[in-house]
């Protein structure tokens, strides 16, 4: 009846005040330098190395990828590297696990090429296969954990019975032990407060595999722990998209954005770029937060996910500032507007404009004088849209939406999808880390022999 009750009060429009706290809290420069400063004085008061740990996954596709660069990651970064074998993740922090499953097996066969990375998994791996790895790795010495956890990870998915039963000879030890040391390793990554594998971990922050390596590498030189003068980051994609391009033809990139997403935000200006850079037509389909669509986000979770985004935004240029979550009442009311702003040809400028407000200028999007305000500014008439102020017909729109995201095995904001022309061939992405792939996918669509 409590978590019910707690359910409910974050997803009402009038738990806005500690809504708004917490996000501005977590996604504050001045908070995140001063939690660095901080955490470092903590360190050096204590005596204790600089120290990074790693969670590792078996069967997480991510932790297969990332793995491949902790050898690099070593020998680059004067630190003690400590790795950390995890079991399950947290369900809490899963939405939607079996879209989730079946997203980031075919993401990694997406991004492993672009990263020199061979990916052999067409499928997860057995129970039996994935024991047999963890027995492995929970006997591995540090030093010895980066170049075996390679092999162990190709074998488990290749599925590779025989090279799996190999090692396992050479690594005794129980089935109790390993369960005890996966427990202890879930025990580290819930104080840490992370859910996942594939990730590391410095002085209360938090580095998500391959795409926030970036992250990581410049705090550690910041502190001077760079062993060499060449900065070049450890992982460095190698893509053919160029950056700008022009075509004959053009593809359809649908926009899954949401108001309530701190990664959307990041996300929106970055679109309109893409837009004047690539042949698209540039479909906009908005979707519900994900508190307004039932799900719990834990508060490790949330904190994760606006701190990162915070730091990425910073990373694009796109700082947030003050922020005004608009749950509830406010994205009803500016949702309420979007079909019809949309069939004016005005549907990205008025989502934009609304993430800007919530995550930069803390607006309270619901409010009719800047909803005024801002259809006027996008050159609408104030009194013709207003007529669907508070209507429900975009709820069907929203639906429609969402149930088309989910077609990609997409649950997340933001989310793509390319198609051609004609609306064929449908390509999903999730995220605002994976906009590179978009110009992948484009760039091969109007490049390829097929296509001329």
């Amino acid at each position: 009846m409590i978590q019910a009750f707690r359910n409910f009060i974050v997803r009402r429009t009038f738990a806005y005040k500690l809504r708004n706290k917490a996000m501005n809290m977590f996604s504050s420069f001045e908070n995140f330098q001063v939690i660095r400063k901080k955490a470092e004085e903590s360190r050096a008061a204590e005596g204790r190395k600089h120290e990074v740990l790693y969670f590792h996954k078996v069967d997480d596709p991510y932790s297969h990828l990332t793995v491949h660069y902790i050898e690099k990651f070593k020998n680059m970064y004067d630190v003690e590297f400590k790795p950390i074998l995890v079991g399950e993740e947290d369900p809490a922090a899963l939405h939607e696990p079996s879209l989730y499953k079946d997203y980031c097996l075919e993401d990694v066969k997406r991004i492993a090429p672009y990263y020199a990375v061979d990916f052999p998994g067409t499928n997860y791996p057995e129970k039996n296969l994935v024991n047999k790895a963890n027995s492995i790795l929970s006997s591995a010495s540090s030093e010895e954990f980066a170049s075996l956890a390679k092999t162990v990870s190709h074998a488990l998915w290749s599925g590779d019975l025989a090279k799996l039963e190999e090692l396992e000879a050479s690594y005794q030890i129980s089935e109790k032990e390993v369960i005890e040391n996966l427990k202890r390793g879930n025990e580290i990554r819930n104080d840490c407060d992370y859910y996942f594998g594939s990730a590391f971990y410095y002085e209360k922050e938090l580095y998500w595999g391959v795409d926030r390596l970036n992250h990581l590498e410049d705090r550690l030189t910041e502190l001077g722990l760079h062993k060499s003068s060449d900065n070049e980051p450890i992982c460095l994609l190698q893509t053919k998209a160029p950056e700008t391009m022009s075509a004959d033809k053009k593809v359809n990139l649908t926009y899954y954005p949401s108001l309530n997403s701190p990664y959307t935000f990041v996300s929106a200006r970055r679109v309109k770029e893409f837009q004047d850079q690539y042949p698209i037509n540039l479909i906009t389909r908005p979707v519900l937060p994900m508190l307004m669509r039932m799900m719990v986000i834990p508060a490790f979770k949330g904190k994760y996910i606006i701190s990162d985004a915070a730091r990425e935004g910073r990373k694009y240029g796109y700082e947030m500032k003050e922020i005004f979550s608009p749950i509830g009442k406010p994205a009803r009311k500016a949702y309420s507007l979007f079909p019809l702003i949309d069939s004016m040809g005005k549907g990205f400028e008025y989502i934009d404009e609304l993430l800007k407000a919530s995550f930069q200028d803390g607006i309270n999007i619901g409010n009719n004088e800047y909803l005024e305000e801002t259809v006027t500014n996008l050159n609408l008439d104030w009194s013709v849209i207003k007529k669907d102020l508070n209507t429900s017909k975009w709820k069907k729109v929203l639906n429609d939406n969402v149930n088309d995201m989910y077609q990609g095995n997409c649950w997340g904001v933001p989310s793509f999808k390319i198609t051609d022309e004609d609306g064929s061939n449908p390509y999903y992405v999730w995220g605002q880390d994976r906009m590179w792939l978009l110009k992948e996918e484009i760039n091969r669509r109007l490049t390829s022999p097929q296509a001329k």
